[in-house]
């Protein structure tokens, strides 16, 4: 049994169709990335899992229920992290109140404390500036607090968007390192990147987006092999 699983989703805006009937499957334990150009598609299949968008058409399954209908802030609590694109968090909050807001359902005061470590063990420079503003934080430090706050609930499954944009090469590296921790820890994810050579260096296996559609799928390696990859996301000729 898959951990998520899509079956024929569609998304629509309006009368632009988004996604047209793609279906894919991320298994427990996995780095699953998707890749494909701007407008391809691969924001609206996060914004569908985590239900900030209602599918018109398909399902969306979480270890086998049925996630499709629910309310995005239901589907945080059982077990879908997402770290949108842009970071969004709280620029007037500091670092420890961007990071408690992560874990809006635990009750249990020494629970967070230590959910608040563990983000600190990955990303020391958030120990540091932890009384600082959010929005006074470097585009990498800011990065590490969303991919933080999205981690205070401990999901099941994390959905990253695009982690890489607009931050340094050092911080790229960074940022994918910790990527790899959270696996071995065991966390599943799902990772939208517009750095194919990175994501597919770390994924397990990966699905190509074209114009709402699915057009490859396979293995990792494969897939950065694979002639019709390299020429359009590796900068092969």
């Amino acid at each position: 049994m898959a951990l998520l699983e899509l079956q024929r989703v569609s998304v629509h805006y309006g009368p632009i169709q988004a996604l047209k009937g793609i279906s894919l499957t991320v298994e427990s334990g996995e780095i699953v990335t998707l890749l494909g150009a701007n407008g391809a598609g691969k924001t609206s299949t996060l914004r569908a899992i985590s239900g900030l968008v209602r599918p018109s058409a398909g399902r969306i399954l979480l270890a086998d229920v049925d996630i499709t209908h629910r309310k995005p802030h239901e589907i945080v609590e059982l077990g879908v992290g997402h770290v949108p694109e842009g970071r969004r968090i709280f620029p007037r909050l500091s670092v420890e109140e961007n990071l408690r807001l992560g874990a809006f359902t635990v009750r249990d005061r020494a629970e967070i404390a230590r959910r608040q470590d563990y983000v600190f063990s990955l990303f020391p420079r958030l120990a540091e500036r932890r009384k600082q503003a959010g929005g006074t934080l470097s585009g990498g430090e800011q990065q590490m607090l969303a991919i933080g706050r999205a981690l205070m609930m401990q999901p099941r499954i994390l959905l990253l968007d695009e982690p890489s944009m607009g931050l340094a090469p050092v911080l790229v590296e960074s940022i994918f390192e910790v990527i790899q921790r959270l696996n071995q820890d065991g966390t599943t994810i799902l990772l939208v990147e517009q750095n194919a050579r990175m994501a597919l260096e770390v994924a397990h296996r990966g699905y190509v987006l074209e114009t709402g559609q699915i057009v490859l799928s396979g293995n990792a390696r494969d897939l950065a092999r694979d002639p019709r990859v390299q020429a359009a996301y590796l900068g092969a000729a």
